[in-house]
């Protein structure tokens, strides 16, 4: 089958590789209907040292069920399926608790932007999907494999509820469907950083009601001018790199939550008592547990009440998938669909 490898920053190529077969008897191969390119895909697309055997590249699909392993029992050929990010097996105490991504069995997918996929645990991540994989839902369906969830998490563990005000940093997908989310779940003021006018534009129809295109102090001394000196209830982060973790940290409120869903770039980041702990800010995210939050989500996406896949702006097959990461890469793109 036909398959996106990374190589090392900037080098990735489309190449064929071994079909993929179950292994295990909860395993279950995937035809791809769907996938795309994540913004974290970018984080090694710009740092990722070369390494001569090249590593399998995307995490998000839809797809098409065509071979099970004989212990699954809930699925079938034929079943159109949703993948969250990160595989689980569902059962475990933390599964049952709602933190897939920590399940001691789970792992991170790598090799979605591919023509199949193979699944572990297939039962306890593959979602079905009661629609045709041709559908026009597919895009805003292809989101619940972690972009809109990603937003959802955020919005969820930092608390944010009707009558509180949120601040978003990052104008990037997960950062537009954080706003989306803010407002899913009643958020009185929505203020969007992102200085790219044509995301924050649809930032202001996923619901913000401001937008504020200064960065670092400039930013930050904006968003206190917006709410009075005081700074919002909560903040969602969703771009990942130090300096975002910093206009967060100095745009909430007093008694505040920071809720970081952007792969952090850092190791450290300042949490002493004039940032963190005088202000009695809470600190919270982390990776989506996707699988427990699909469901939830999945009426809203198939009734059309919210249509999350906007965020997709450009389409590509397969073989041109080094281009959609080149888009991407120079802000040409907000988020590319691969369609095998």
């Amino acid at each position: 089958m036909r398959a996106a490898v990374m190589y090392g920053a900037g080098d990735v190529r489309v190449e064929t590789v071994a079909d993929p077969k179950p292994r295990e008897s909860t395993d279950a191969v995937v035809r791809v209907v769907s996938s795309c390119v994540c913004g974290s895909d970018l984080h090694l697309y710009r740092s990722m040292p070369a390494v001569p055997e090249g590593l399998p590249m995307g995490h998000e699909f839809i797809g098409v069920v065509e071979d099970t392993g004989w212990d699954v029992t809930g699925l079938k050929s034929g079943d159109l399926v949703v993948a969250p990010f990160s595989y689980a097996d569902n059962t475990c105490a933390l599964c049952r608790e709602g933190l897939h991504t920590s399940c001691p069995e789970g792992g991170i997918f790598s090799g979605a932007q591919a023509e199949a996929v193979l699944v572990p645990h297939a039962e306890g991540t593959l979602v079905r999907l009661p629609v045709e994989e041709d559908s026009a839902l597919l895009p805003s369906l292809l989101t619940l494999a972690d972009v809109y969830t990603t937003g959802h998490h955020a919005a969820v563990t930092a608390g944010v509820r009707p009558g509180k005000t949120t601040t978003v940093v990052g104008d990037g997908a997960v950062g537009l469907l954080a706003v989306l989310s803010a407002r899913r779940l009643g958020a009185e003021r929505i203020i969007l950083m992102g200085r790219h006018t044509d995301r924050t534009d649809l930032g202001r129809r996923f619901g913000a009601t401001d937008v504020v295109a200064e960065r670092g102090p400039e930013g930050i001394e904006r968003v206190r001018e917006l709410t009075g000196g005081e700074g919002t209830h909560t903040v969602l982060e969703a771009v990942g790199h130090l300096d975002a973790y910093e206009t967060a940290v100095g745009v909430v409120r007093a008694g505040g939550v920071v809720s970081r869903v952007g792969v952090p770039q850092y190791e450290q980041a300042p949490i002493g008592f004039s940032t963190v702990f005088g202000g009695n800010i809470t600190l919270t995210g982390g990776p989506t547990p996707v699988r427990s939050y699909i469901q939830e989500l999945l009426p809203d996406v198939l009734e059309g009440r919210v249509e999350p896949g906007l965020v997709f702006d450009r389409s590509v097959d397969l073989e041109r998938t080094p281009e959609g990461y080149r888009a991407m890469h120079a802000r040409e793109a907000l988020k590319v669909l691969v369609r095998p």
